[in-house]
């Protein structure tokens, strides 16, 4: 028997295409006609090689143990045609049979072996299935000399044989995993009290050899349960046997290749035969065997085992090698009978996750639940609808007061706030004002309708183009709008406010209204210049202090020092004698010099003479060395591109900031080493002051930051820089400064 796609009728039937051309009537071919010649000529071979690729034909030989008339085989043959079906080739299929059970006989069999070596001598398949042990040991012995340098793939349905000879390289496979462990244990997870096991199978090489394997694999779960093994009884005495079993028994049921009276039974025969006559359930290993009323149990797939098989040589037909396709073992599912487990009332919540349930009868909750809810469903909207729309009447009324209500309350809270609302129509370009209009704009009265330009003609020129940027992103990035700017009164004077809106889109994409609110902040603004103006004024009283300081320190006390100094010298010469007092003469004027040294660098801390006279570069230097040697913490200082003529306020301030920097790392970071690094980039100067310390939260600490963070910030402000403040805990802190220098 074969299996043939693709329109192969008959397995020994060639499929021959007609090529293109024949019957061609040969005309002659004028010149002119020469170019229309040539492009149907082009077609042709088009098709010609599309059709050639259409028509690849690849040969799958499936050799198996029995013939269809064992519900086995045909489950595996439709895995294995179902995982090969995906192939853009045309397929042949062709079955074989060996029957060993039907014909024992080695003559016999070795009659067929040769038959097929003859027969498909000059049609070579390019796979090779085998389907049980005997294809696959005949495919062992003759592969090599019949069909060398085809690949093998075996399917070992029944997981029973133990291949002696090593495989060598064209083999590969799938066998089953006989898992008698897995399903005793189900058995008994369904049946707890289970005293009694009584094994069935029969008596061929087989079926011992099952047996065999079953009491190995089962030996540790039966130390509690009496095993009898029914193997050894014809299958017509098994009914009147299988009546009168003790109670609390389970029953396992194995192959029978054939009974004791030398009969061969068929899964589809002995299953329903068992499963009526016992008293007990039945469980079993291989889904062939279920549902004739088995329970089930772990069982081996057959049609997964042909899917495996089947893609397997898939693999091989599209060129993969045989020994780098792994075998697998094992294909295996827990399957059980829902009718099989109602019958013998075992409880479904035994039943492992994943598992497959076969004939199960849905309740009349499941069979007509979505009815039942789709029924509740609609009354109950149905009343909730009526109950709302009598609901909704009479809160509508109470809303329209309402609204009405708040719609004073918000006029009125506008104009004491002293701010204007306002609702643009962006489609007719018209706009509609209210709030207080005199104070804002200079314009008498509530509410004040009119075109969109009116309220751009009241923006400061000054503040026009930021307006725009901001009203124009806020409308091309959809989000709420902000802005600070000055808008100019009917009277000429000027008021500054904060304005707050929002778009509104069609629902194609496009700006229909936007809605804000804008609020007087010009005594915040004048308070905020008066205070950055004090601010100001606060620093640079500080720097002339400092300054002062500085000079009479250097001017006044250390030429006072220097020559009190000068004096202990020449006193300790008279005292070179009187060793004692030459000593302690000597420590005096060594702490007067200390106490020098001291005021110096209390004088250059105040004010730098080398900023004044060399530059920023020179002073920043200066002071990372000095820092270094007096605090052990080593500063690396780093310059890049520092123009020389940098504005004297821009250099203090860098030069300040420097000095409140290092010394937060003293108090604060715990760390022993930092960086300044400066550059100059293009009419800006880059300042950063990095530590590798403890760091601090950011948020908290800036919270309750004294004034030196503030006072960087107010000095870097007052000369239309840049300060930002990066840290976090244990990855050190980063201060890093930008100020403009000019072109």
């Amino acid at each position: 028997m074969s299996f043939a796609f693709c329109g192969l009728e008959d397995r020994n039937r060639r499929v021959i295409q007609r090529p293109f051309g024949e019957n061609v009537r040969e005309d002659r071919i004028w010149p002119r006609d020469l170019a229309v010649f040539a492009f149907i000529l082009s077609l042709l071979a088009i098709q010609g090689v599309a059709t050639a690729q259409v028509q690849t034909t690849r040969r799958i030989l499936i050799l198996n143990q029995t013939n269809d008339s064992y519900p086995a085989i045909p489950i595996i043959n439709q895995g294995i045609q179902t995982a090969l079906s995906i192939l853009p080739y045309r397929l042949e299929f062709y079955s074989e049979y060996l029957d060993p059970g039907l014909f024992p006989d080695p003559a016999v069999q070795q009659e067929f072996r040769d038959f097929y070596i003859r027969k498909y001598r000059n049609r070579q398949p390019d796979v090779i299935i085998t389907v049980g042990p005997a294809p696959l040991k005949f495919m062992q012995e003759a592969h090599q000399r019949a069909f060398p340098g085809v690949p093998i793939v075996f399917c070992l349905p029944t997981g029973d044989v133990s291949i002696a000879p090593a495989l060598d390289s064209d083999f590969t496979g799938v066998e089953s995993d006989f898992s008698a462990a897995q399903t005793l244990q189900i058995a008994l997870k369904f049946q707890p009290g289970t005293e009694h096991v009584v094994v069935l199978g029969g008596v061929s090489d087989m079926d011992k050899r099952l047996q065999a394997l079953l009491k190995q694999q089962i030996k540790g779960l039966t130390d509690h349960l009496e095993i009898t093994y029914m193997t050894d009884v014809a299958v017509p005495e098994l009914p009147e046997r299988l009546k009168h079993l003790p109670r609390h028994t389970l029953v396992l049921l194995l192959t029978y290749g054939s009974d004791a009276a030398g009969n061969g039974y068929k899964s589809n025969e002995i299953g329903p035969l068992v499963a009526a006559a016992a008293n007990a359930p039945v469980f079993t290993f291989y889904d062939v065997y279920l549902n004739h009323g088995e329970v089930g149990g772990y069982l081996s797939n057959l049609n997964e085992q042909g899917k495996v098989a089947g893609s397997m040589a898939l693999r091989l037909l599209q060129g993969e090698k045989p020994q780098d396709i792994p075998q697998v073992k094992g294909v295996n599912t827990y399957m059980f009978d829902w009718r099989a487990m109602k019958r013998w009332s075992l409880k479904e919540s035994e039943i492992p996750p994943d598992s497959i349930v076969l004939n199960r009868q849905p309740t009349a909750w499941e069979s007509y639940k979505w009815y039942i809810i789709g029924g509740l469903s609609l009354m109950t909207v149905e009343s909730a609808l009526i109950i709302a729309l009598i609901w909704q009447r009479a809160r509508r009324r109470g809303t329209e007061r309402e609204l009405s209500l708040m719609y004073d309350r918000f006029l009125m809270a506008v104009e004491a706030g002293r701010s204007v609302g306002w609702d643009a129509d962006l489609r007719k370009g018209r706009n509609r004002w209210f709030g207080d209009l005199q104070t804002i704009f200079g314009i008498r009265g509530d509410t004040h309708d009119g075109h969109l330009e009116d309220f751009r003609s009241h923006v400061h020129p000054e503040d026009l183009v930021a307006f725009e940027t901001a009203v124009a992103e806020a409308r091309d990035k959809r989000r709420s709008y902000a802005a600070e700017f000055r808008v100019v009164r009917k009277d000429g004077d000027f008021r500054w406010i904060s304005a707050r809106g929002r778009f509104y889109f069609t629902p194609n994409g496009e700006p229909e209204r936007m809605l804000g609110m804008a609020a007087d902040i010009t005594e915040r603004k004048l308070a905020e210049e008066a205070l950055n103006s004090l601010s100001g004024r606060l620093i640079q009283a500080q720097e002339a202090e400092r300054s002062r300081i500085a000079r009479e320190i250097h001017d006044d006390y250390q030429q006072r020092l220097a020559l009190l100094s000068i004096d202990l010298e020449n006193l300790a010469r008279y005292l070179e004698r009187d060793s004692e007092g030459h000593d302690r003469l000597r420590e005096l004027w060594d702490r007067v010099g200390e106490l020098g040294s001291d005021l110096h660098s209390l004088s250059h801390r105040l004010h730098s003479a080398t900023l004044d006279n060399l530059g920023l570069v020179a002073a920043l230097g200066s002071l990372c060395t000095e820092f270094s040697d007096y605090h052990s913490i080593k500063v690396n200082f780093v310059e890049e591109n520092v123009p020389r003529n940098i504005p004297s306020e821009v250099a203090l301030c860098l030069f300040r900031i420097t000095q409140e920097a290092l010394q937060n790392v003293k108090k604060h970071s715990r760390a022993d080493s930092a960086e300044v690094r400066v550059e100059g980039l293009k009419q800006k100067i880059h300042l950063s002051i990095s530590d590798c310390g403890t760091g601090f939260n950011q948020g908290a600490a800036l919270r309750r930051s004294g004034i030196g963070i503030w006072s960087m910030e107010e000095r870097v402000r007052l000369v239309g820089g840049q300060f930002a403040v990066h840290s976090r805990p244990g990855e050190g802190t980063k201060i890093d400064v930008w100020l403009p220098i000019g072109s």
